[in-house]
């Protein structure tokens, strides 16, 4: 058996009760974190499964559209790339883009460029500052957000006024084309554009908000009229979902990593920083210089004696060990051989009165009490038992 496993438990070491108490806390958070991230997953699994899916049963999803459209006549297409996009292109045709943000920049500048002249009616549902400067020129969205989610028409579109009121509200828009419709205002802002093309016959609609084609709100005030004469006025609707593995977004246009990341991942950064340094300030057990205080209980030599070799052990420090005690014995033998204790730890001093006293060679005291530290424990318990040996031999002659 090695060194280390013959040692016995000590009174320093740890009961397991004393483990569990300190570690209990610990466990019960961890297990808390758990359970809330267990719950948290099961509750929203199913929330925003299949978002603007035209496939999609689910309360955001989008089937409930398409099964009218088709009871219309109307053929519904889910496309994932963007080659698979622009190859619908044709007067015949509805293009719905679900998430236009999502679209690097090269892929909003090659589908706006082939639905141009075509004839088709572009749909872009929710677009934002990021994509409407390539999507919809002359459109912008507006810096603050409609808080009324269902509005009045308050236009002379045909298809809004036969709506009526609808859940079009989240984001504003202004444009500069005068011939745009502009449609279920919000403070003065609209909240769905027509923007006709008048030389192909086609045009582009822009809706603030994907709620008139949830499942869950198709039948909430004129959402399903809406949606259907949106959507239905060209016997094809091809619906565009965005997918990340449409090659056509690794092209050089395509946007950085730093790009992909949300908005405000720099400051959440910085708050789980600022969190960080809090917690390690609340943490930190003294902020000056140390305080001496006594001790509420005494502590017998023997156990501070033996927590400190247990640190020393911990941490490998033989050199520390053998430095601390050949320095103890010299302490202590300097004033059995007439040295001062001041010159105690001087070769030049100590050695040759020891030697005198002893009669010994002053080689072997000086490895002894000067030497370099033991090479493994053994050799320093060596070392331990031939000092005792030392200082019990001075104090007999």
């Amino acid at each position: 058996m090695t060194a280390e496993a013959t040692l016995p438990t000590t009174s320093a070491s740890p009961t397991v009760r004393q483990v569990w108490t300190r570690a209990r806390s610990i466990v019960l958070v961890l297990v808390l974190l758990l359970a809330a991230a267990v719950a948290i997953a099961a509750i929203r699994s199913d929330a925003r499964h299949g978002a603007l899916d035209p496939r999609s049963a689910d309360p955001y999803g989008s089937r409930a559209v398409a099964e009218l459209l088709g009871d219309r006549g109307v053929s519904t297409r889910v496309v994932t790339t963007l080659a698979q996009a622009r190859a619908a292109a044709g007067p015949d045709t509805t293009l719905l883009v679900a998430v236009p943000d999502l679209l690097t920049k090269s892929q909003q500048s090659g589908l706006h460029a082939a639905f141009t002249n075509s004839g088709s009616r572009t749909v872009l549902v929710g677009p934002g500052a990021a994509s409407l400067g390539r999507l919809a020129p002359k459109v912008t969205a507006d810096s603050g957000p409609s808080y009324d989610s269902t509005l009045a028409p308050d236009c002379s579109l045909p298809a809004a006024q036969r709506a009526g009121n609808a859940q079009t509200g989240d984001y504003r828009y202004t444009t500069t084309a005068n011939d745009a419709d502009e449609c279920y205002p919000s403070d003065g802002r609209p909240t769905l554009l027509r923007l006709p093309d008048a030389a192909a016959g086609g045009d582009t609609v822009v809706i603030g908000a994907p709620d008139i084609f949830f499942n869950k709100r198709l039948d909430k005030q004129g959402n399903a009229s809406l949606a259907l004469q949106l959507l239905g006025s060209r016997p094809h609707l091809v619906w565009y979902l965005p997918s990340l593995s449409d090659t056509s977004a690794t092209d050089s246009g395509s946007q950085s990593f730093l790009d992909l990341l949300p908005s405000g991942w720099l400051w959440g950064t910085l708050q789980l920083f600022i969190a960080a340094a809090v917690a390690a300030l609340w943490r930190a057990r003294r902020l000056g210089p140390l305080v001496p205080e006594k001790l509420p209980v005494a502590i017998r030599a023997s156990e501070t004696v033996e927590g400190r070799a247990r640190l020393y052990r911990k941490a490998n420090a033989r050199d520390r060990a053998a430095t601390a005690l050949r320095s103890t014995t010299r302490t202590r033998l300097a004033p059995l051989v007439g040295v001062p204790v001041s010159q105690a730890h001087a070769p030049e001093a100590l050695l040759p009165a020891l030697s005198a006293h002893l009669h010994g060679d002053g080689q072997t005291l000086h490895a002894l009490l000067f030497g370099p530290p033991p090479s493994d424990d053994a050799a320093l318990i060596a070392l331990a038992d031939q000092l005792d040996a030392l200082e019990r031999e001075v104090r007999r002659s």
